[in-house]
């Protein structure tokens, strides 16, 4: 039983009765919540059939729903908004066929396929702060797509060549003396991070003892030794240099080596990989054509451009003068290559900060100039930066918050407060590991997705773990709670009952605000995959374990005298939390069962 669709037939039918015209789009929205109601109906594009004021539109509208429709018992109109109150009879009958249906908000395939692009990282460093938003962020839109009927493919693409992995390789043959992850102790990842933390050092130290003997600067940062050695490994690499390539390939390992582990902890996962190394040829292929078509145009130093002044923004360098790839080459490739081996998509979601939103708008015209058709149909899930107290991160420096060390760090706190709380002494080491990692990382991943997308956001560690407030572990304990009351009813013989008051107008209060939010939760889940923005579902889910609270505390579940009321309630809770692990799920978070 649909509510929603019921109540718009019913006011459909309201409208031709009382203006004698048919209406198909309706404003619906959740009722604010300072009125009586939970839908609320837009009364002002309708007034041009009423020929009446919205107000008077509204009150008409209203009475006729309270005398002819039973899914209405009362009404109260606002400036133009029509407020209704549902009968407790229908929210009882809307209960129980949510109860009855165990697949309740995942929808059905509608054969459609989607890609979502995400993590996407250079190989000469480890994961940071702002990859966990990306890695988080990716994987939800993507578990959003599943749920609301899609097939995906996510996939990432490695940075795996470029200037960038040159200048650690560089800094390892310089100053390495064969160090390796095992004779290190270090994650490859971090092995590598940090030699081109060494690299920038160096790079600076030298740039500032030529500048020092009279070289312009832009000069010195061109002559740098340890920078001309990066360049030159580069030109070597793509020149297939056997020792050049060996070296490459040696650190690179070691680097996926280090992504797998922090991967596997984030608990996010990808289908296929692309490596840039093996798409900026096909990039640099469609470039050469786009060149013999007149699309592109060769500048005197022999690099290649496109011109997009006609398309509002610059001139773009698509090869450089010595024959190498910029990012933009082999990410023409990228996208080429993908459709190539996913026929079917839909479209490309690529999940990158927004600090590349130029970089996007130019990729998908270059490929529309290329005629690739399906270039209408990339999107760039461009999201705002993570800062921090102490100030922005920068990699070079070594200033980053590494992602393995602050996922370690959220772990302890939710150890040390569970512990603190002393309610973990029933359990063994393995199970109270487990609640804390559960507990870390869920105030981790919430905090980081509650937050719009597109928004800039500041990270508070020590606000996102607290058991009360807008966390993840506040809906954890909610969720924990109601599974008690679960374990207690069962050991009661208390038999939950969905259909038990659906002949009775016997709803509470706050039992009908929860079973409002219940009801919203696919379209919530449509919203959020429209906007790509899983912050909708974790305010969903927020809203929701908040509204059973003030239930709980409002209404005692095991005091009550009437046997029907006591298994409704139990089913009612049980809903509750099957709809909270659900819409937690897509968030990439684990539910407790005790906590």
């Amino acid at each position: 039983m649909n509510l929603d669709s019921l109540l718009r037939s019913e006011i459909q039918k309201a409208v031709a009765a009382l203006f004698n015209q048919s209406v198909e789009q309706l404003q619906l929205q959740p009722t604010n919540a300072e009125f009586e109601g939970s839908h609320t109906l837009v009364c002002f594009p309708l007034t041009k059939i009423s020929k009446l004021k919205p107000e008077e539109t509204g009150t008409a509208i209203g009475n006729y729903l309270v005398q002819h429709a039973d899914i209405v018992t009362r009404f109260n109109v606002v400036k133009g908004f029509l407020n209704l109150v549902i009968a407790d009879k229908v929210w009882a009958e809307v209960f129980a066929s949510i109860y009855a249906n165990k697949k309740y908000g995942v929808l059905p395939a509608n054969g459609k396929e989607i890609m979502v692009e995400y993590s996407s990282p250079n190989t000469n460093k480890p994961l940071h702060l702002g990859h966990l938003r990306n890695n988080f962020l990716g994987y939800s839109v993507a578990e959003l797509y599943k749920a609301t009927g899609y097939t995906v493919h996510k996939v990432q693409i490695i940075n795996d060549r470029g200037i960038h992995i040159c200048k650690s390789m560089a800094a390892w043959k310089l100053f390495g003396n064969g160090e390796t992850p095992e004779s290190s102790g270090l994650k490859g990842d971090k092995l590598v991070g940090k030699y081109y933390v060494e690299f920038d050092k160096n790079y600076k130290a030298q740039v500032k003892e030529l500048v020092e003997k009279g070289v312009s600067e832009a000069d010195a940062e061109k002559q740098a030794p340890i920078m001309k050695l990066a360049v030159d490994m580069l030109q070597k690499w793509e020149a297939k240099d056997a020792e050049t390539v060996q070296r490459w390939k040696t650190m690179n390992g070691w680097v996926y080596n280090g992504f797998d582990v922090t991967y596997k902890r984030m608990g996010v996962d990808f289908e296929k990989l692309y490596y840039e190394s093996d798409t900026y040829l096909l990039g640099k292929d469609e470039v050469l054509k786009g060149l013999e078509k007149g699309i592109f145009f060769k500048k005197e130093d022999g690099s290649v451009w496109v011109d997009l002044t006609p398309d509002g923004l610059d001139q773009k360098v698509l090869l450089r003068s010595d024959g190498t790839s910029v990012y933009m080459t082999q990410d023409i490739g990228t996208a080429i290559l993908r459709f190539r081996d996913f026929p079917k998509i839909e479209g490309q979601v690529y999940t990158v900060g927004n600090e590349q939103e130029y970089h996007f708008k130019v990729l998908f015209l270059i490929l529309g100039k290329l005629g690739y058709e399906w270039a209408k149909k990339c999107y760039h899930l461009s999201y705002g930066m993570v800062d921090l107290p102490t100030g922005k991160m920068k990699s070079r420096e070594g200033t980053v918050v590494d992602a393995d060390d602050l996922m370690q760090e959220m772990v302890d706190a939710a150890r040390a407060q569970t512990q603190e709380l002393g309610k973990i002494d029933e359990m063994s080491k393995e199970e109270v590991d487990d609640l804390a990692e559960m507990i870390g990382l869920s105030a981790l991943k919430f905090f980081l997705l509650k937050v719009d997308p597109k928004k800039r956001m500041m990270f508070d560690p020590k606000e996102s773990i607290q058991l009360q407030g807008h966390t993840g572990p506040f809906i954890q304990y909610t969720h924990a709670r109601i599974k008690a009351i679960l374990r207690k009813a069962a050991s009661m013989n208390i038999v939950a009952d969905a259909a038990a008051l659906t002949n009775v107008d016997a709803l509470e209060v706050a039992e009908r605000e929860v079973l409002f939010k219940i009801n919203q939760y696919p379209n919530k889940l449509l919203e959020a995959v429209k906007e790509y923005s899983p912050a909708i579902v974790a305010n969903y889910a927020y809203e929701l374990a908040k509204e059973y609270n003030q239930f709980y505390q409002a209404v005692p579940i095991f005091i009550e005298s009437d046997p029907a009321k006591l298994r409704f309630r139990i089913a009612f809770s049980e809903v509750t939390a099957a709809t909270l692990k659900k819409a937690m799920a897509l968030l990439g978070i684990r539910m407790p069962e005790r906590m």
